[in-house]
Parts: C-alpha cells; structure tokens; sequence
C-alpha cells in the first residue's frame, strides 16, 4: 500500500519540479537594464579645418552629474550673474520641474515599499446568526484584534524591476530639471544681451537724433540767410523724424525684452526694472578642439537615456506576469465573543498562510502588456536617439555661426571705419561748399546704418555663444573677448 502511494506523487513530482525550477530560471533569465549609448565623433565637423581630428569615435555614456558650472561668469557682467542666481531661485518652471521631481521620487519610494514586509493592526467586530458551527439561530458576537503581516516573494524580479524603473523614472526627472534650469539660464543670459544690445543701439541712433537736430539748426539757419532752399531743409527734417521713429521702435523693444526677463526672474513686470550703463560684457569664444564628447554632460540626453532604461525595466515586469505570484501572510491577536475576556491569554488567536496565484487563461491580457512594453521601449530609443541627433545639429548650427560671425564682425569692422571716414569727409566739404548737402546726409546714413549692422553682429555672436553653452550642456574652459561700445573688438583677454 505504501509503494503504491508512493508510486502515485512520484509522477507529479516529476512534473512539478522541473516546472518550478523553469519558472526559478526564467525569472533569473529577464533581460538586464542597460543604458545606451551613442557614437559620438572625437571632433565637430566645424572644427575640423582648425584641428582635424585623427579621424577615431568614442563610445560616449551621458554623465548628467557631471557639473555644468556658473558658465555665465565667463561673461564678466555683475549684472547677469545677479539675474540668472535670481532666476534660479524664483523661476517657475524650474519650480514646476523641481515638484515633478519630488513627485518621482515619492512613486520611486513607494515602488520600493513593495518589497517590504507589510504589517498592521487590525480590529473588528462582528455580530452574526446563524453562521457558527452550530448553525445556532440565536445571535452572537465576535470580537477581534491583533496584528497581520505580509510579504510578496519576489522570486521573478517583478517587484524589484517595478522599484528600478521607477527610480529610473526620477533619475529622468532630475535630469529634465536640470535641462530646464539650463534652459532658463541660458534664455535670461540671451534676453539680458539682447537688451544690451538694444540699450547700445539706442544710444547710437539718439546721438545720430541730436547731430541731425544740430544740421537741422545749421540749414534752417543758412535758409533763413538765403544760402540753401526750402527743400533742403525738409529734407533735413525728414532725416530727423525717421532717426527718432527708429529710437521709438527700440524703446519699444527695450520694454518687451525687459518685461520678458521679469518673467524669467519670477518677478511682475510692472516691479521689475535694469538700469545699465555702457555695455562692457565679455564674449567669451570656445577655444579649438572641443571633443563632441561634451554632449554626454548635456541633461536633456541623459533623461531620455534613463527614460530608456525605465522602459527596459517596464519590459521586465511585464514579462513577469508569466510567473505565479506567492504572497506570505501572517496573523496574531485575540478573539472572543465578549469584550472583556477579548485580552485574556485563553483568548488568543493566531494563522499563517501562503497563496499562489499563477493566471491560466486572460484572453490575451499578459501578452498585450509585453507588446504594450516593448512597444513604449522602441519609442524611447528613438526618442533619444533623436535627442542625440538634435544635440549634434545644435551644436554644430552655433559653432557654424560663431564662424561665420567672426568672419562678419571683421569685415563689418572696416565698414564702419570707412563710413565714419566718409561721414567726416563729406562734412568738411559741406561747409567749404563742396559737395551738396544731399551727400553729407547719405554719408551719414550710412555710417548709422554701419554702426547698427555692427551691433548687430556683436549682438548675434552673443546669442550664438550662450546658444553654444547650451547646445553643450554647460561650460568649458573659455578665453575672452572684449569690444568697444560700438561692437567692434579692441581685444582678447
């Protein structure tokens, strides 16, 4: 009788062990979470004619704990590092991506919880007929309190995948908040040039105003003695009231561009004001030889990078759900029908368990997961190999403007000297009678036109050099330039 007994669970042993050690290594066997990387060249096309390169590629794995540094002091401005250490601290968007933060993290915290033993007072009370053992139609009451505890094994790696994306999920929000500072300190640095630029414009089209207004009082008074005609001096006028329209419209830019740095500030445009004096700010240049492996420190790439992972571990836990789930519980405390002998020792109580639940048949529910999964894994590969491929087009769209600016500044350096000197000339033989007044007023025009195209230029290499910090994720080691106030550079400190 007992061989036959036996002989009996022999056959579902065979069956259910090797069954279990299956799932036991199919668990152990869930893909790994890796992070991506990119091939990243050693040089930027840019800076190929000045440095080539030997012509091998890094392996490059974004560091977003690498430091970006006060990048904005390579500028030499008191005035600027005030605004952006004051948009650090009061902007809402970084705010609003600091909260989303702290909310990642909490989920983070709470996937983590999970996997710990969960335990918990419990009392209760219950009055019933009918349902003891006695099928007694009288009622009775039972009373109860004690402690139960629980703990879901994890033998399949589905909650501690579940705990690793969620981190990976706040790692990816640290980093957007990081790519969100970064972004509101670079676009109060390019909001606070441009407004230089528009202070140094305006001080030279209202001079021009005021030597204008001086040849409208010279011509006016050589009509009244009857040297020029009438015509000369309308057009005079002309001239006068087309330069101040042009100061109107700067004044008019110089609001827009200060109530948009109030925003960035956190502050209400209607409090906010910057008083400047003669634009001195340095312009810092990248120095030749920059490796494109800077773009590892850029925050932006290393979010959608762990946005991957987070991804990678979702497909862990989805393919998990192929595995029974074995939840532990336990329980202890005291029972009675009567309040007062609820606590007494004869009144205790106390189980334990074990449950598996291991789903046969779901209509197709486990396997859309893994699909849903893999699906949201594809989309954040190509999201940060886009991500990748933007971060290379910037930087190579500054470092090509940076270029190709230098090369204008130069050349519009040597127009505005020209002009200045035509302006001069043109006026002395105005009032020896040489030449028309016609002509003095075009010299001039074009000296004013000269002298803006400058600043202009001056203006778009600062806008493409704090563009470039950003394209790169942060500082690196800079050399300065210096210029005069009407954009021209006089230096190289």
């Amino acid at each position: 009788m007992k061989n036959e007994t036996q002989a009996k669970v022999r056959p579902w042993r065979a069956v259910l062990l090797p069954l279990v050690a299956a799932l036991v290594l199919a668990g152990c066997a869930t893909a790994k979470v890796e992070a991506p990387t990119f091939e990243a060249p050693a040089q930027f096309k840019e800076q190929a004619a000045a440095a080539p390169s030997d012509g091998t590629w890094t392996r490059a794995r974004p560091a977003e704990a690498q430091p970006r540094g006060e990048w904005w002091r390579a500028f030499n401005d008191p005035v600027l590092d005030k605004l952006i250490e004051r948009a650090d601290a009061r902007n809402t968007n970084i705010q609003a991506a600091a909260a989303r933060l702290a909310e990642a993290r909490a989920l983070a915290r709470s996937a983590d919880a999970d996997r710990s033993p969960q335990v918990g007072v419990v009392a209760g009370g219950v009055r019933s007929a009918g349902l003891d053992r006695n099928l007694s139609p009288k009622p009775s009451t039972l009373l109860q309190a004690g402690v139960a505890a629980s703990y879901e094994l994890d033998l399949f790696g589905k909650l501690s995948k579940a705990s690793e994306a969620a981190q990976l999920d706040a790692d990816a929000r640290e980093g957007l908040l990081q790519s969100t500072r970064l972004l509101v300190e670079s676009e109060t640095a390019q909001t606070y040039l441009q407004l230089r630029a528009v202070d140094a414009e305006r001080a030279l089209v209202r001079d021009t105003v005021e030597a204008y207004r001086d040849t409208l009082k010279l011509t006016q008074s050589r009509q009244r003695a009857g040297d020029v005609a009438d015509l000369d001096v309308a057009r005079v006028e002309t001239e006068v009231a087309s330069t101040e329209s042009d100061a109107l419209t700067l004044d008019r830019r110089r609001a827009e561009l200060e109530h948009a740095l109030a925003v960035l500030a956190g502050d209400a445009a209607s409090d906010f004001g910057v008083n400047t004096d003669e634009w001195a700010t340095a312009l810092p240049t990248i120095p030749a030889g920059v490796p494109a492996t800077v773009l590892t420190r850029r925050p932006d790439i290393s979010a959608a990078q762990k946005s991957v992972m987070a991804a990678q571990a979702r497909v862990g836990v989805a393919q998990t759900a192929w595995f029974p789930d074995i939840s532990l519980t336990a329980g202890g405390g005291y029972a009675s029908q009567d309040l007062s002998d609820l606590f007494k020792w004869s009144a205790k109580s106390w189980g334990i368990g074990a449950l598996l639940n291991l789903p046969i048949f779901d209509g197709g529910r486990r396997e859309a997961g893994v699909q849903s999964a893999s699906a949201q894994l594809d989309g954040a590969l190509a999201n940060y190999r886009t991500q990748v491929l933007v971060a290379f087009k910037e930087v190579e769209d500054q470092l090509s403007s940076l270029r190709i600016l230098e090369q204008q500044a130069d050349v519009q350096s040597k127009a505005v000297t020209s002009a200045s000197r035509a302006t001069s000339l043109s006026d002395s033989r105005y009032r020896n009678g040489m030449v028309s007044q016609l002509d003095l007023l075009d010299a001039r025009r074009q000296e004013l036109a000269n002298r803006r195209q400058a600043l202009q230029v001056r203006s778009a290499q600062y806008q493409a050099t704090v563009g470039l910090i950003r394209a790169l994720g942060g500082s690196w080691d800079v050399k300065v330039a210096a210029f005069s106030s009407d954009g021209q550079r006089v230096a190289a400190r």
